[in-house]
């Protein structure tokens, strides 16, 4: 007989592993949010802290992975050879015994601003440690597998959902403390606009852009933190969609024409820019651009609304022209964590 526990949130993901007493595990399946990268704040860095990031777990799409016992070690589905590279080091750094089965059922798009590849690392890496009768935090995980250089905001939506704000890289060799995780609005929606041919800066072009870009000037960072702090929170404790939209729009803005020497222009995709200007002039508040796109976005604030701007979408920019569109729900919790066991 199998019993399935079913477990949301990095609290179980640390807690100390089942007893053996609780029957053997038969597997581990983790499902992990997508994640919106809304901007950073302080690409300065004068008062020691780097970047600080906003972002917002998605509903949708998800990266889901089981690991099981088995005969030898075997990776297979979407992603393989990418979540093959993670295993093999976790299996060094934990020294387990390389009996075992991952699959890879489902992953987000690599490379357009979604969060792929920090996603795909955690999950891997809580399947198999849960497996394994070990229990490392998500942050431990990033950190043994290279992920949160920048951000952590992949780390946090994995762990808690909601909308979350970095504190920034400072000298400490660790992922960005969050200082700030409020929830999404259960009735508001996002409008996710996929560019189906461009992928986004990674990488090698990634590091360089980072490395090659000045600084932003001082007085233009203290006034996106103070835009955060000031605006953007509060409305979004409050619900205020119109102001929160304002404040997104206006990061998004700033950065992208940061970033325009190296993306060539504000937004990466020229179609996605085309439907975020249209968006803008049917008075649509919060739209961007995430990470290194092209992935698009627009805050909605029903379901009635994201409806019938999906049906007009859908209408002037069919099937055939290079874009998708999406729906989404904000997510206000973190990785889901099946645990299935064999019973006593």
């Amino acid at each position: 007989m199998i019993l399935a526990d079913t477990r949301a949130s990095n609290a179980n993901l640390g807690e100390a592993a089942p007893t053996s007493e609780s029957g053997a595990i038969e597997r581990v399946t983790v499902t992990v949010p997508g994640r919106l990268h809304l901007g950073f704040v302080d690409l300065n860095g004068e008062l020691g802290r780097r970047f600080g990031s906003l972002g917002l777990a998605l509903d949708a799409p998800v990266t889901r992975v089981s690991a099981m016992p088995g005969q030898g070690l075997s990776v297979t589905g979407v992603e393989a050879e990418r979540a093959r590279a993670h295993l093999d080091r976790l299996i060094r750094h934990y020294r387990m015994t390389p009996d075992l089965s991952l699959k890879i059922e489902s992953a987000i798009p690599d490379h357009v601003g979604l969060g792929s590849g920090t996603q795909l690392c955690l999950a891997v890496g809580a399947a198999v440690c849960r497996l394994a009768g070990l229990a490392p935090n998500a942050r431990e995980i990033a950190q043994l597998l290279d992920r949160g250089a920048r951000s952590s905001i992949g780390i946090a939506t994995f762990e808690q959902g909601g909308v979350v704000l970095d504190g920034g890289r400072g000298t400490i060799d660790q992922p960005p403390p969050v200082v700030s995780r409020l929830p999404f609005p259960e009735s508001w929606r996002i409008l996710l606009i996929f560019d189906q041919v461009r992928r986004g800066l990674h990488g090698r072009a990634e590091s360089e852009a980072f490395q090659n870009l000045p600084a932003l000037p001082a007085e233009r960072a203290a006034h996106l933190c103070r835009l955060m702090l000031m605006v953007a929170l509060p409305a979004l404790a409050e619900q205020d969609l119109d102001r929160f939209g304002g404040a997104v729009t206006e990061l998004q803005e700033t950065i992208g024409d940061h970033f325009a020497p190296v993306q060539g222009a504000r937004f990466l995709s020229a179609e996605v820019t085309e439907t975020l200007v249209w968006l803008r002039g049917r008075g649509v508040r919060g739209v961007g651009q995430s990470s290194w796109g092209p992935t698009g976005f627009a805050f909605l604030g029903s379901d009635a609304e994201a409806d019938a701007l999906l049906r007009d979408m859908r209408e002037r920019w069919p099937p055939g022209k290079g874009l998708s569109f999406v729906i989404a729900r904000g997510r206000n919790r973190g990785a889901d964590i099946e645990i299935a066991r064999r019973s006593a």
